[in-house]
C-alpha cells in the first residue's frame, strides 16, 4: 500500500521584541496552506530581559506544538543607527533561536522585508493591508478571512516567500 506523500512545512518568522509573528504553513501537490498563525504581546513596563524570556517560553510552545518543520525562515531587519533596536531585535532573535535549538531547528533562510512584500503583492514597498491581502490570495482565502493582527500576515508572508523562492509554489500564472 502506497502512503501519502507528506506535506512539507515551513515556520515562517517576523519577529520583534513587541509583538512576534509565527505562521505554519504547509504545500502538498504545489499547493499552499495555512495551518496556523499565532504572536506573543509583550508589555513595554516589562523589563526587556523578562520580554525575552516570555517570547522564548511563547515560542518554545509553539514549536511543540506545530513541529516538525521542514525549514524554519526569519526576515532579517536591516541595521540601524539606533543601538537600542538592534539590541531589541537581536535579543528576540536569540530567544526564538534558543527555543528552536531545544527542539534541533535553527534558523535555515532569512529574507529581506523588501523581498517579502515584492514576492507576495509585486511592490517592495507595500503597506500592511497590501501584504495581508496578497497572502489571502496566494493561500486562496475568503476575502473576508481576517488575520488576528500584521504580525500573523507578514509571518506567512514570509513563509510564502520562501515557497516562491524555492519553487514549491508558483504564484499569478491562473489567478
Amino acid at each position: 500500500m502506497a502512503t501519502k506523500p507528506k506535506p512539507f512545512r515551513i515556520l515562517g518568522l517576523d519577529l520583534s521584541i513587541t509583538s512576534p509573528g509565527f505562521a505554519v504553513v504547509d504545500v502538498k501537490k504545489g499547493a499552499p496552506s495555512l495551518v496556523t498563525t499565532a504572536h506573543f504581546t509583550t508589555a513595554a513596563a516589562t523589563p526587556q530581559a523578562l520580554r525575552y524570556e516570555e517570547i522564548e517560553a511563547f515560542a518554545l510552545l509553539f514549536i511543540r506544538d506545530h513541529m516538525p518543520f521542514d525549514v524554519v525562515v526569519r526576515e532579517i531587519w536591516p541595521p540601524s543607527r539606533n543601538y537600542a533596536q538592534n539590541n531589541k531585535i537581536h535579543g528576540t532573535w536569540a530567544s526564538v533561536e534558543r527555543a528552536l535549538h531545544r527542539y534541533g531547528y535553527e534558523v535555515d533562510v532569512h529574507v529581506t522585508p523588501a523581498n517579502v512584500k515584492k514576492t507576495v503583492t509585486g511592490n517592495g514597498n507595500a503597506k500592511k493591508p497590501e501584504v495581508a491581502q496578497g497572502v489571502r490570495d496566494i493561500l486562496r482565502l475568503e476575502e473576508d478571512y481576517a488575520f488576528k493582527t500584521d504580525d500573523h500576515s507578514d509571518a506567512a508572508a514570509v513563509a510564502l516567500t520562501y515557497c516562491v523562492r524555492e519553487k514549491l509554489i508558483t504564484i499569478g500564472e491562473d489567478d
